[in-house]
């Protein structure tokens, strides 16, 4: 039973499968095509009841109205095409020991997958109260999109899912994510028709030439064309089949056709041997070269040109050719409930119990509501059922990295602002031993930043994988059949990989441009969700966190402009459920480090660290970092200048590496200027340590909030991305109305890095004149600092404007500290943005 399977045994079990066998070919006889048709038929069978049917679940007595639910909810149209799909698929994984896990595009079939894992004997082995007789039928049925039941589709509760129903367009990048590393394992994916017009599932056709044939598991794409979606017909579905076979043949597919046509007899009861023999060699022919492929991967390194199948079928296969006089089966009608009227009229009822009767379900279950046991049969053994894969339970393979001690990768740093450098540059010395060690279960995904966003250290250990044509190295750098790195232009391909990579138990990290990491705002949305779910099911374990990285972040896109300055991902990460969202906003090299390797050894967390990739100071040496990072939140003494013993006069606190430099410069003016006001120096490098302990697992108390930011001084805070958020986190706290927060407010353009600052008023001279507005025993004493304050932003945006440069009071400016030790910026531009980084 998968509950108990342990990590190991998993692992071993599931390689014990005889992988890409090829079978002694044979016409199948009678009594297995009738084999396959009862199982097929009973799985529509328990399909239509989860729909309809809250009682009475094989009619033992005539069907009535108080035995349809309420509120009828669900998809019936694409489910008999993926219960007949998955039918064959169990006879061939039978009959070859192959490893294979079923992703469904059409999402909302959930009753067809929730029906093959009861037909198979997982669903009752992890719900046992879901019984095999006609009680478990009954419960089955009744929870089925049923308050307190389960979804509609395909979801975190569904045994053998790893693709959640929730939206389309990802199922072949999801695919292709758990094939990567996992040699011995068939994906088969079906795209639905309606899904293949997205843009993530046109683009993901591509995939098949990042995969590798002998080190990567293979993906066996199914087009599913049953013509419609919920009110309209699909494109594939009517375009010439010479232009769809061109289309999968230009995509590097050997496509397949199989086609029941819409005018055959349909119903439950017709004649399919015709149409289950003609696909059990079809799918025959793709398994047999499929494991050709493989058998040769090995000494043959062309592209080879994978197999994959067009599969049509009438929407709603064997369902009511029509209702009230109009067609249903192959149009749209069938999409969703095609008798929403079952409960309240006597003719819908009557058309229902006549459908349901078309199973002959007499002829499935025995006289206690069980299957067959010659049906029964046809399910794979243990771990070779789909339902029960473990592939499609992750945690159940999931083993911990080994990882490098971060520390031995520090930056020196003599004193605060004493040393230069570039933080992802960093941290991808660090990545570059982590991918040494973990050779087989750790990839970086990234849309062709990883070396833009200065990782590309990580290129002294591995290659990028890539199995399209080369032109050579001296053009081609870092390219390879085989290698780690992940590179697609699409932010879609990146996450959909990853989280299949993840979902099937590995560990990665996506890093992305922060402005652009929008692109894939929902499919963040339905991995939180789904790891939010998982969380609360206990036969799912849990998994590697999803990392990103976001780097070329807002304030130091200058050279590219208004259209890539956007810190807004953050905003939409923490609207998700607290148990899974962390948002990282390490200051330095040091403390990006920690994180890092905090984020990759979590499990069932998105964590979102954001880190600068251009020169700029480091503040803390590792031991510093760590402390640091471990509190989340901390005093920099050395940066304020309040007294042992008395309370500041202003609290200046920063989140953000950008954000931080320019407090930290604000903090030196005031000490200069005014050297006897007491400033307090705040810095967050966890963004959700400023909620309230009572909303995040993070949290502070209120007692420990209050003794870092006061409850009645002034605090001007500097940070990151959008300032409502800081407003919105800290919104109950009793220091909240003394709270001024500065950060981006949409302003930008192509400008210098200290131009995009003051334009939205985070530079460190309107900072210093913040304080003064804030702090009352400043008042107008200070009014000839507040006006220098203004006349440097007025100063330094005309040098802009005169030498396209920062003035040099900005580009040279070093720590106080630095300064007394001798370190200087020595040149270096610290603010300066890199040349050559347009995406």
């Amino acid at each position: 039973m998968t509950t108990t399977t342990t990590a190991q045994d998993s692992s071993a079990d599931a390689r014990k499968a005889d992988a890409w066998k090829i079978v002694e070919r044979r016409p199948l006889g009678d009594a297995e095509i009738d084999q396959i048709d009862r199982w097929w038929r009973a799985a529509n069978y328990l399909s239509v009841g989860q729909i309809y049917l809250l009682a009475n679940p094989l009619l033992r007595t005539p069907l009535t109205r108080d035995d349809v639910k309420p509120r009828l909810l669900g998809h019936w149209g694409t489910t008999p095409g993926l219960n007949f799909l998955y039918a064959h698929l169990n006879r061939a994984i039978k009959e070859r020991g192959q490893s294979t896990i079923y992703l469904t595009g059409p999402g909302h079939g959930g009753p067809g997958l929730v029906a093959n894992a009861y037909l198979d004997g997982t669903y009752s082995e992890i719900y046992p109260d879901i019984t095999q007789d006609d009680e478990g039928l009954r419960r089955l049925f009744r929870q089925f999109s049923f308050p307190g039941g389960i979804p509609s589709h395909v979801a975190p509760e569904t045994p053998g899912s790893i693709h959640e129903g929730g939206e389309l367009g990802y199922v072949l990048s999801h695919a292709y994510g758990a094939a990567f590393d996992n040699p011995d394992l068939l994906v088969a994916a079906v795209v639905g028709d309606g899904e293949a017009e997205t843009g993530p599932l046109a683009t993901s056709w591509h995939s098949n030439k990042l995969i590798n044939a002998a080190q990567d598991g293979v993906v066996l794409p199914i087009l599913h064309l049953n013509g419609y979606k919920i009110a309209n017909p699909t494109v594939l579905a009517r375009i010439p089949t010479d232009e769809l076979r061109s289309l999968m043949t230009g995509y590097g597919y050997q496509p397949y056709f199989f086609e029941v046509p819409d005018d055959a007899d349909g119903g439950a009861d017709g004649d399919h041997a015709d149409a289950h023999r003609r696909f059990a060699t079809l799918l025959d022919d793709a398994l047999d070269e499929i494991a050709e492929i493989k058998a040769r991967a090995t000494d043959d390194e062309s592209r080879p040109r994978w197999p994959m199948i067009i599969f049509r079928t009438p929407k709603g296969w064997t369902g009511p050719a029509s209702i009230d006089g109009k067609k249903t089966t192959g149009s749209w009608r069938a999409h969703q409930v095609p008798l929403a009227n079952a409960r309240d009229t006597a003719d819908h009822l009557r058309v229902l119990a006549d459908w349901l009767a078309s199973y002959r379900a007499d002829e499935l279950f025995d006289g206690d509501g069980k299957l067959l046991p010659d049906i029964a049969s046809l399910a794979p053994a243990g771990q070779l059922r789909m339902s029960d894969n473990p592939h499609a339970n992750g945690g159940l393979l999931l083993k911990d990295l080994r990882l490098p001690n971060f520390r031995d990768y520090a930056v020196d740093v003599p004193a605060p602002g004493a040393t230069i450098a570039e933080s992802t540059r960093v941290l991808g010395q660090w990545l570059t031993d982590v991918i040494r060690l973990n050779p087989h279960n750790f990839r970086i995904f990234g849309p062709d930043e990883t070396a833009s966003n200065r990782l590309q250290a990580v290129y002294d250990a591995t290659d990028k994988q890539w199995d399209a044509e080369f032109f050579g190295p001296e053009v081609d750098e870092h390219l390879a059949r085989v290698g780690r790195v992940v590179e697609m232009l699409s932010e879609h391909q990146c996450q959909g990989w990853l989280e299949g990579y993840l979902l099937t138990g590995r560990h990665g990290l996506f890093n992305c441009y922060e402005a652009f990491i929008h692109i894939i705002d929902s499919m963040f949305n339905q991995h939180a969700k789904w790891l939010k779910v998982t969380d609360e099911i206990p036969w799912r374990r849990p998994i590697a966190s999803l990392n990103y990285l976001l780097s070329s972040h807002v304030w130091r896109q200058d050279h590219n402009g208004f259209s890539h300055q956007d810190p807004g991902f953050i905003d939409h990460v923490v609207n998700k459920s607290a148990k899974v969202v962390r948002v990282y906003l390490p200051p330095d090299a040091n403390t990006l480090l920690s994180t890092y390797d905090h984020c990759l050894r979590s499990r069932q967390y998105v964590n979102v660290v954001v880190a600068g990739k251009q020169p700029s100071p480091q503040f803390l040496t590792m031991e510093e970092a760590v402390a640091h990072c471990t509190r989340g939140v901390g005093i920099w003494e050395w940066a304020g200048s309040e007294l042992l013993g008395t309370d500041p006069d202003v609290v200046l606190a920063s989140a953000g590496d950008v954000p931080t430099l320019e407090a930290l410069a604000a903090a030196d003016i005031l000490r200069q200027h005014l050297p006897d006001l007491k400033v307090r120096f705040v810095n967050v490098v966890d963004l959700m340590r400023l909620q309230d302990s009572t909303e995040h697992p993070h949290g502070l108390t209120d007692r420990d909030f209050d003794m870092i930011f006061t409850t009645d001084r002034p605090i001007v805070f500097a940070y990151h991305g959008y300032p409502w958020l800081i407003h919105r986190l800290t919104y109950r706290r009793a220091g909240h109305p003394n709270l001024h927060v500065r950060g981006y407010k949409e302003e930008g353009t192509t400008t210098t890095p200290f131009d995009m600052v003051m334009l939205n008023d985070l530079d460190r001279y309107h900072l210093v004149m913040d304080v003064i507005d804030r702090v009352p025993s400043l008042g107008s004493r200070c009014a000839p600092l507040r006006q220098q304050m203004a006349d440097k932003r007025l100063a330094a945006r005309e040098y802009t404007r005169a030498h396209g440069d920062d003035i040099p009071e900005v580009k040279d400016w070093v720590w106080p500290a630095a300064r007394e030790s001798g370190f200087g910026t020595a040149g270096v531009d610290a603010t300066a943005s890199t040349g050559g980084d347009n995406e």
